[in-house]
Order: C-alpha cells, then sequence, then structure tokens
C-alpha cells in the first residue's frame, strides 16, 4: 500500500522533512533509483527536448556502474541526489550501517540533498542526517512502479493531484521504464499546457 498523494497529517508531523517547494510556480519532476542505461538516457533526452531540468536521487552502486551515466545528468544541468549505495530500507537496516551506506554513496554523489528509498527513515536517523542534507520526500507518488497500476491511471495520479510546488516521483529504472515512456512525455506535455515550469530541487 502507497499514498499518492501524501496526506497533510504525515506531512505536518515530519514538517522538518521537504514535501514540496511551498511559494513556487513550479513543479518539481524526480527520478529515484538509476542511473541505468536502459531508461535513464531516455529520461535525459526526453527533459532535452522539452527544456526541463529535473532532480536524479541517484543509488550509489549504480553510480559505480554507470559512471558516465551518471555524468551527463550532471553535465545537463539537473540536480542529483543521495539515495544511499545499495537502496537500503532504514526500517530493516541497524542504523550506524544506514549511515555508513549513505555516506559511502556520498563519495559517488555530490549533493547535500537526499531522499531514502521507499520513504522510509526513523528519527534518530532524521536527525542524524539532516546536519548533512535536504531530506527531499514528496508530495505526489506518480505509481509509475506499480505493475498493477496502467500508464493512464498512472498519468491521473499526477494530473489530478500535482499542483504549483509539488515534488513528483518517478522512477528511472528498469522496472518502471515501460509505464514512464508512455506516462512521461504526456506528464510533460500536460505541464507546459498549463504553463508550469519544470526545474529540479536547488541544492
Amino acid at each position: 500500500m502507497y499514498f499518492v498523494k501524501t496526506p497533510s497529517i504525515i506531512q505536518s508531523v515530519f514538517a522538518g522533512l521537504i514535501w514540496r517547494i511551498s511559494k513556487s510556480k513550479k513543479v518539481y519532476l524526480t527520478f529515484d533509483d538509476g542511473p541505468v542505461p536502459e531508461a535513464t538516457p531516455w529520461v535525459l533526452d526526453l527533459l532535452k527536448k522539452h527544456g526541463c531540468k529535473a532532480t536524479f536521487f541517484c543509488v550509489g552502486e549504480n553510480v559505480e556502474k554507470y559512471p558516465q551515466v551518471y555524468q551527463r545528468i550532471v553535465d545537463e544541468g539537473h540536480a542529483v541526489g543521495n539515495h544511499t549505495f545499495n537502496h537500503l530500507n532504514a526500517w530493516k537496516s541497524e542504523k550506524e550501517w544506514y549511515k555508513a551506506n549513505v555516506a559511502k554513496a556520498s563519495e559517488y554523489i555530490n549533493s547535500s540533498l537526499f531522499r531514502p528509498p521507499y520513504g522510509k527513515l526513523t528519527p534518530g536517523l532524521i536527525k542524524k542526517l539532516k546536519g548533512k542534507f535536504d531530506i527531499i520526500m514528496w508530495d505526489v507518488l506518480s505509481g509509475d512502479f506499480d505493475t498493477t497500476l496502467s500508464p493512464q491511471n498512472c498519468f491521473e495520479n499526477v494530473k489530478s493531484n500535482a499542483k504549483e510546488g509539488s515534488i513528483i516521483v518517478f522512477h528511472d529504472s528498469i522496472k518502471a521504464i515501460d509505464t514512464l515512456k508512455i506516462v512521461l512525455p504526456q506528464v510533460i506535455a500536460y505541464f507546459e499546457e498549463k504553463g508550469i515550469q519544470m526545474d529540479k530541487i536547488s541544492q
């Protein structure tokens, strides 16, 4: 189970995390779990075609495997963020090991932005990580990773819930790419028609 629209009560309880960019007339497309050659270059091509910037929350081991794809993200002016080295679930990981995994990812990803895989953190880790990172969550989850969800439903998730200032989650992953190839062009066209700029999250 997951929330397409992050409930306001959760955003209020964890107000120290960044759920949306208030007072912004933009939306923020973010991509988790890459970079991988099967998905990330396609996303970059589409963003370049439309003049959009985005934020890529990268898994350290993927950056280690595919440094040229990571470097393209940076060279084309997008923002990058730390998504741990091994895509760890904080609720199932020992705290010191998790912190070390984030630190290892930072050896490959030069960024002050962090997003926890699965959106899961513990109060102790929040306290530790906030000293080094802006912890970027989201207020709209596209569901592109959900193989039971049709591309049209995925598009509707974004269209029905995103508003100015929204941080929207997609995935530049092998699992999501087939859905993403249908949904992302629709999403970009929708925001273009609305006159809403798509931008990266500033570090």
